[in-house]
């Protein structure tokens, strides 16, 4: 008896967890938003956006073929795509003051993008739109600490793709195994494919350590233009792609809220720049909202068209901000405050254990609309007035900072 009432227990809980678990759209921001859903199933879809940039810099005439950035060491940095072997410190208060970093017994054939982990730096020599056969594609992983004081450790990954086992000529800007755009997380490499023919772009991985590999195919993505260059921030499962279209008119394409590294599976936005004719060529961040980008020297005689090379900052905050400063609920500990009940209608409910508390309610633009500091165990908020949606509660509490995604249903 004992066995059986075991089994039927089990069998109701996970009936209960599933009746639990709503597949859908969960991004306020996207036209299909469905407020009842718990778990997002990638079929997020957004009105289409532009952005302006906020400040324009001109970039020194030695980096007119800026092709990556990072942003590391309180600097940031960039290199061209076949002129030289250095990488260049960038200080965004002075651009005029530049510092090469060379990178000795090295050559570039066509560096495409710069990426990092918490040890090393990686740069792709894997650009491929010359004639789409090359047979030396690789990485350089150079040691962070020693390139620093410029006496840089490098090794090497070697790679083919796996669904191009024997290369062939293509041609030049006809292949669909060109790559600009990498991003490297705590365990592997991933490549963002520049695929001219079929404008999509395709994810290959492949180990961050020295040797020579198959890069493995993982998914594909219809862009609707040509990637060519990532920044990541693996914590926050967020991805800022850059581009452009045919008519070189670029955009940012943002990856977010995914499972693991499945980065196509979770929302998935273009946004388009309002910078016509501009070769954007790499993007970097360090929170998802501050964005650089820089493009290459483009000219074009017919059109009577030149655009220098220049570095852009983006702001995202309106796009991103409410994912990013979003967390589930069970990160905020109950031993110092609990807030209830979630989802919530026309009452919050906010209980301390003997803590000063301060607590500032956020909407989904970003707008703060309550904030208060409350000295007692128990505070009750009025919500009747606010609309239904996405809000933040942000708390703070013994010096100690929690977020909590609050949800106000539409009845």
């Amino acid at each position: 008896m004992i066995r059986t009432l075991v089994i039927l227990n089990i069998l109701f809980a996970i009936q209960q967890t599933a009746y639990a678990q709503v597949h859908g759209c969960t991004d306020p921001l996207a036209s299909n938003y469905n407020p009842q859903a718990t778990v997002n199933d990638g079929s997020c879809v957004y009105t289409q956006t532009s952005i302006s940039t906020e400040h324009s810099w001109l970039l020194p005439s030695v980096m007119d073929e800026t092709s990556g950035l990072i942003t590391f060491n309180q600097y940031m940095w960039t290199h061209n795509d076949h002129r030289d072997t250095n990488i260049y410190r960038l200080d965004t208060n002075d651009l005029g003051v530049i510092d090469p970093y060379p990178l000795p017994g090295t050559s570039n054939t066509d560096w495409e993008e710069i990426a990092q982990d918490s040890t090393h730096i990686y740069v792709g020599d894997f650009g491929n739109n010359a004639n789409g056969n090359r047979t030396d594609l690789h990485i350089l992983r150079i040691e962070k600490q020693s390139f620093l004081i410029k006496e840089p450790i490098i090794d090497t990954m070697w790679f083919s793709y796996e669904l191009q086992p024997n290369p062939v000529p293509s041609g030049p800007n006809n292949t669909d195994f060109d790559c600009e755009a990498m991003i490297v997380s705590r365990d592997s490499i991933y490549l963002f494919t520049k695929e001219w023919n079929r404008q999509s772009s395709s994810i290959y991985t492949l180990p961050k350590i020295p040797g020579t590999y198959v890069a493995r195919f993982k998914d594909s993505l219809n862009v609707q233009g040509m990637i060519t260059g990532a920044t990541f921030l693996e914590d926050e499962r967020f991805i800022a792609l850059c581009g452009y279209s045919i008519i070189l008119q670029p955009f940012i394409y943002l990856l977010y809220d995914y499972q693991s590294d499945d980065f196509f599976g979770g929302n998935k936005r273009k946004i388009g720049l309002n910078l016509p004719f501009h070769q954007v060529e790499a993007i970097t961040t360090t929170n998802g909202k501050d964005v650089f980008i820089s493009n290459e020297a483009f000219s074009q005689s017919v059109a009577n068209i030149n655009v220098d090379q220049q570095l852009h900052r983006l702001n995202l905050s309106p796009l991103t901000q409410h994912y990013l400063t979003t967390v589930p609920s069970y990160n905020i500990t109950k031993d110092f405050v609990n807030i209830y009940p979630n989802p919530f209608s026309d009452y919050l409910y906010i209980e301390t254990t003997n803590h000063d508390v301060e607590v500032t309610i956020i909407d989904a633009s970003g707008r703060p609309i309550h904030s208060e500091e409350i000295i007692t165990t128990q505070k009750t908020i009025n919500t009747t007035q606010w609309s239904p949606g996405i809000y933040v509660a942000d708390i703070r509490v013994d010096g100690k900072q929690f977020r909590v995604k609050l949800n106000k249903p539409n009845h």
